[in-house]
């Protein structure tokens, strides 16, 4: 997961990661329990704002990038791990976009994202990725372009 500051990486019993080093950015190895992925319950909500979940897993593997990282990251607690799995972005014309889980899927999350006034949300359903434990980011690409192109 990329931080805007650092990438933080999976480590879990599916996947053994060799770390790769990034130019400009420091990389770390982020252990995670109960979870496919570091994004299973952990994403970046906005500039310098981490998405993360409530489960103990969750909030242990917050605990190890906070130990890990120079930079202090506001964070954003929803009671639902799935739903911290959003995806940030900054537009061009129309500012701080999020694309977080709908009401139906997780009341009470879409609740805390509703506390962001300053972003544009956008309720997406992750109902059919989820039977794969799919996220919204695992049918995301972005890419960063540069306004004079």
């Amino acid at each position: 997961s990329f931080t805007c500051r650092s990438f933080m990486e999976t480590l879990n019993q599916r996947k053994v990661t060799r770390v790769a080093k990034v130019k400009d950015y420091a990389v770390s190895t982020v252990p995670v329990q109960d979870a496919l992925h570091l994004k299973s319950f952990c994403s970046m909500a906005g500039p310098g704002l981490i998405a993360i979940g409530s489960s103990e897993a969750a909030q242990k593997a917050l605990k190890i990038m906070q130990q890990m990282s120079d930079h202090k990251y506001d964070k954003l607690t929803l009671p639902d791990d799935s739903a911290a799995n959003c995806i940030y972005m900054n537009l061009p014309g129309k500012g701080d976009v999020l694309l977080h889980c709908t009401p139906e899927e997780f009341p009470e999350s879409t609740k805390v994202f509703e506390k962001l006034k300053d972003h544009m949300l956008i309720p997406v359903t992750n109902q059919e990725k989820a039977k794969v434990d799919g996220g919204l980011t695992c049918c995301s690409v972005l890419i960063n372009m540069k306004k004079n192109i």
